[in-house]
C-alpha cells in the first residue's frame, strides 16, 4: 500500500464528504467511516497511513477509540483527532494518549493539509516498539501507578522516579510532559557539572528528564543542587530516576545530604514486571503484535501454555528483556504459533550460566550491565551456598565493597 491512504471517521456525512473530497483532490486515496465501530473493523483489517478521528461520536467517543487501539497495540500509524467544541483538556489529553495532533472544526484548508503532511511525514518513521503508558498493565499495581502518576501531573516539584532496570521510567515521565512544550534528556549527565544552567536553558517551559542520578560525581551532584534552585525561574518541571537506592548512598556519605533532601520529597516507585506478573501475557501479545505491525518479523501468535511460561518468569531485566525475549521468539519460532518449549529454550539461553549472553542486546548499556551483574552475584552466591567470603574471593572485591554492591542491586542476603 502506497504511503497515503488517510481513514476519515467521523459520523457527520457533510464533514466526510467534504474532507473525502479535498485529500483526493490532493491525491491521498481516502476512506471513510461514519462511527467507531466501523472505523474498528476497518483498521483490524488493514492499517491506514493515516487516521483523522472525530472526537464526539454517538457510539463510541473517539478519546475512547485511541485508548482501544493505543492498549491493543494497535497505534502504530498518527491519528490526528478533530472536534468542532473541543476543549484545552481534551487536546491534552488526546496527544497524551499518543495523537499526533488535533484540529478544530470547521477545519481550514491549509491548517488540514500541512497537519496531514507533517502527521505523514512523521508516520514513515518506523512505530516505536515501546509501550505507552496506557499498556503497561491493567493490574492493581499498575493502576496504583496511573493514579499517582495524575495526582503529580500538575504539580512543578521535582519528581523521583525510582525502580529497578529495564521498568519503562521514561514512559512515566513521558506521561508527565506537556504537548509542544520543550523535552530535554541529555545522553550524559556532564553537563551538570560544567553547565547546569544550560539544560535549563534548553528546557524552559518545559520537562528535564535525568536518568540514573546515583551515579552522579560530587561536582555533578552539586551542579543539580544548584539547578533545583532555578526550576521555578525557568518554569521547567525536573523529572529524575534512579535504579540505586539513594538513601543508601547518602548513608555512605557518597551523596550530597541536601541533594537526597531535595529529591526524595515526591517520589514514585515503578514496579518490577514479576511484581505484577498478571500482566505478563497482555504485554507480551501487545508487542509481538507492534513487531508485526512494524513489518520486523513475520506473522506469529503466542499458545496459552508459551503465555504461561513467560508469566511465571520472573525477569529480572523488567519490561526491556521481555521486549527482547518476544523479538527474539518471533525470529526464531519454526511455526506460526509460539510453543512453550520456544520460551523454554530462549529463556534457558538467557540462564545465569550462560552469563552475557543472555542479556538482550536492544536494552541500554547501563542497565543490561546491572542486570547481568544481578544475575552473577546471585549465581555466584547460590554456588558458594551463601558463603560471602567465598564468593568475595571468586568476585575479586574487597567484602565491604562486595556487600555495599549487593545493596545497590537489591540483593538480600540469606539469613545464615
Amino acid at each position: 500500500m502506497s504511503n497515503n491512504t488517510i481513514l476519515v471517521v467521523d459520523d457527520e456525512i457533510g464533514i466526510r464528504e467534504l474532507l473525502s473530497e479535498i485529500l483526493r483532490d490532493e491525491g491521498y486515496r481516502v476512506a471513510l467511516a461514519e462511527n467507531a465501530g466501523q472505523a474498528r473493523n476497518w483498521r483490524k483489517q488493514t492499517r491506514p497511513d493515516l487516521v483523522l478521528l472525530d472526537i464526539w461520536m454517538p457510539d463510541t467517543d473517539g478519546i475512547t477509540l485511541l485508548k482501544e487501539w493505543a492498549s491493543g497495540g494497535l497505534l502504530t500509524m498518527p491519528v490526528v483527532m478533530m472536534s468542532g467544541h473541543g476543549t484545552i483538556d481534551t487536546a491534552v489529553e488526546a496527544t497524551r494518549m499518543g495523537a499526533a495532533g488535533y484540529l478544530e472544526k470547521p477545519v481550514p484548508l491549509q491548517k488540514l493539509l500541512s497537519t496531514v503532511g507533517r502527521a505523514l511525514r512523521g508516520g514513515q518513521v518506523k512505530p516505536s516498539i515501546m509501550l505507552p503508558l496506557a499498556s503497561l498493565g491493567r493490574g492493581p499495581l499498575i493502576a496504583d501507578l496511573k493514579k499517582r502518576l495524575e495526582q503529580v501531573v500538575n504539580l512543578r516539584a521535582p519528581l523521583l522516579l525510582t525502580s529497578e532496570p529495564g521498568t519503562g521510567v521514561d514512559l512515566c515521565a513521558r506521561f508527565l510532559h506537556r504537548p509542544n512544550t520543550p523535552w530535554v534528556e541529555p545522553d550524559t549527565l556532564s553537563a551538570l557539572a560544567n553547565a547546569p544552567f544550560d539544560l535549563l536553558e534548553q528546557a524552559k517551559g518545559g520537562l528535564l528528564f535525568l536518568k540514573e542520578i546515583g551515579d552522579l560525581n560530587r561536582l555533578a551532584q552539586k551542579g543539580l543542587l544548584l539547578l533545583l534552585g532555578k526550576l521555578e525561574k525557568y518554569s521547567v518541571r525536573l523529572v529524575c530516576v534512579t535504579t540505586t537506592p539513594l538513601a543508601g548512598l547518602a548513608a555512605q556519605g557518597v551523596y550530597e545530604p541536601r541533594l537526597y533532601e531535595q529529591l526524595s520529597g515526591l517520589c514514585i516507585n515503578v514496579p518490577a514486571l514479576r511484581e505484577h506478573r498478571e500482566d505478563i501475557p497482555e504485554l507480551a501479545a501487545q508487542i509481538l503484535s507492534r513487531y508485526i505491525e512494524s513489518g520486523e518479523v513475520p506473522l506469529r501468535q503466542f499458545s496459552t501454555a508459551a503465555l504461561n511460561c513467560l508469566r511465571n518468569h520472573d525477569w529480572p531485566g523488567n519490561l526491556a528483556q521481555l521486549t527482547g525475549a518476544v523479538h527474539s521468539l518471533a525470529l526464531t519460532s519454526a511455526g506460526d504459533e509460539i510453543s512453550a518449549d520456544d520460551v523454554k529454550q530462549i529463556l534457558a539461553s538467557s540462564s545465569p550460566a550462560q552469563a552475557v549472553a543472555g542479556v538482550p542486546l536492544n536494552m541500554p548499556l547501563r542497565e543490561a550491565r546491572d542486570m547481568f551483574e544481578k544475575v552473577y552475584f546471585e549465581q555466584l552466591i547460590d554456588l558458594e551456598n551463601g558463603n560471602m567470603t567465598r564468593v568475595a574471593e571468586r568476585a575479586g572485591l574487597e567484602r565491604t565493597h562486595l556487600y555495599r554492591k549487593l545493596k545497590l542491586l537489591g540483593i538480600k542476603l540469606r539469613n545464615t
